[in-house]
């Protein structure tokens, strides 16, 4: 007997979790730079710079020693007893390895971190916009992003009024990100520490996503673990460490949860990339961090540039991004269809930016994100393309 299939097909959670609409404008922008067309890439959230000279020679000697197996589900001793150290060096905190599991990309870590905290039909508050697979794991799991409306007034971040006013019977914490995508807005440590006592007091869990530390522009940026030790962090070597093909992440937990973390790390990925963690050692080096600071100040030089020429085009950007790479903007003088506006500009001037329908729902349709992931004579070209068009 031949079983039917269901009505539609698959589960009912694929319906429910949205493309990247940008993967739109970047497939136009592939065609037409194959028909010959000089596009300028703002688009993709990823470091133009190749992967460092002595990360990649740490991974090629990993390859020549043999380390092509398993290894351990939380990562190989190594890296996080060097990501303890991290932590020392930078914030002044006493993490114990064994609180840091490597993951498979901070995707890994947004999984573990779902599958361990939320059961079906639990809530967490989070910002619109914001990065929106964030939204999508919780759906995976049978749980609800709860979305917040933020903007300026706020600069782009939940506060404590906020998780009060719009906490409901069924959340069950709290997910942050600074900086952030796509504003680059940074919570600072009073800040921080305000929204984990109103998280605490809700008996709730604070999530914060630190994937953009050592992107920070005009003063150093706070971890909460330096006001909340029992804060879940998320963090990732693919931005500052510039190793996005790498796939290599991390997750801090409170000492509680370590053992069912690593439970569902055994289950849910049997190991992680061993060769990508032996080069990852490499990037805590002298000599490594020198060449990661030199490209940090790089992309200072390229938001000063871009950003007050972003708003001398005529968009509206009410809280300069204080770290990350991106200035998210109003266009809602040029437009109100994001997706559209983002595709004509790619046709007519061969610049690739992200609409602003990719990060939530609260005027996405008014907003356009720029990446400053392009060297600055690129920056100066497509600033003088669109200036052509929309001044």
């Amino acid at each position: 007997m031949v079983q039917e299939q269901r009505p539609g097909g698959f589960a009912r959670r694929v319906a429910d979790i949205e493309p990247f609409r940008v993967v739109e404008v970047l497939a136009r922008a592939t065609e037409l730079a194959a028909a010959g067309r000089d596009i300028v890439h703002m688009a993709a959230g990823e470091p133009d710079f190749a992967t460092a000279g002595p990360i990649v020679e740490a991974g090629r000697a990993a390859l020549a020693s043999g380390a092509t197996y398993y290894s351990q589900a939380a990562g190989i001793p190594q890296l996080r007893e060097a990501l303890s150290q991290f932590y020392a060096d930078e914030y002044g905190l006493d993490i114990s390895p064994r609180r840091i599991m490597v993951t498979p990309g901070a995707s890994g870590a947004l999984l573990l971190l779902s599958s361990l905290l939320i059961n079906p039909g639990d809530g967490m508050l989070m910002t619109d916009p914001g990065y929106p697979c964030n939204l999508h794991f919780l759906r995976l799991v049978e749980g609800r992003g709860q979305l917040v409306p933020v903007d300026a007034g706020s600069n782009y971040q939940l506060t404590p009024e906020l998780v009060a006013a719009n906490w409901r019977d069924n959340t069950v914490g709290v997910m942050v990100a600074s900086p952030a995508n796509p504003t680059g807005t940074v919570l600072d440590r009073e800040e921080l520490s305000a929204l984990s006592r109103e998280v605490r007091a809700r008996q709730g869990y604070l999530v914060v996503d630190e994937i953009y530390h050592g992107l920070g522009y005009d003063a150093p940026t706070p971890s909460v673990l330096e006001v909340d030790p029992d804060a879940f962090v998320i963090n990732s070597f693919s931005k500052y460490f510039g190793m996005t093909g790498w796939r290599l992440g991390w997750l801090v937990a409170p000492e509680a949860a370590v053992e069912e973390m690593e439970k569902l790390a055994q289950n849910l990925f049997i190991s992680l990339s061993t060769m990508a963690q032996h080069a990852a050692l490499a990037g805590f080096e002298p000599g490594t961090r020198e060449i990661l600071d030199q490209r940090r100040e790089i992309f200072r030089q390229r938001r000063d540039y871009l950003l007050p020429a972003v708003r001398e085009l005529g968009f509206t950007v009410p809280c300069a991004p204080q770290g990350a790479f991106y200035i998210y903007a109003d266009a809602s003088h040029f437009t109100s269809d994001s997706q559209a506006f983002c595709l004509q500009l790619l046709e007519e001037q061969g610049v690739a930016l992200t609409p602003g329908l990719d990060f939530g729902h609260y005027r996405s349709q008014q907003h356009i994100r720029f990446s400053y992931t392009t060297g600055l004579e690129r920056l100066e070209l497509a600033v003088s393309r669109l200036a052509a068009v929309l001044r």
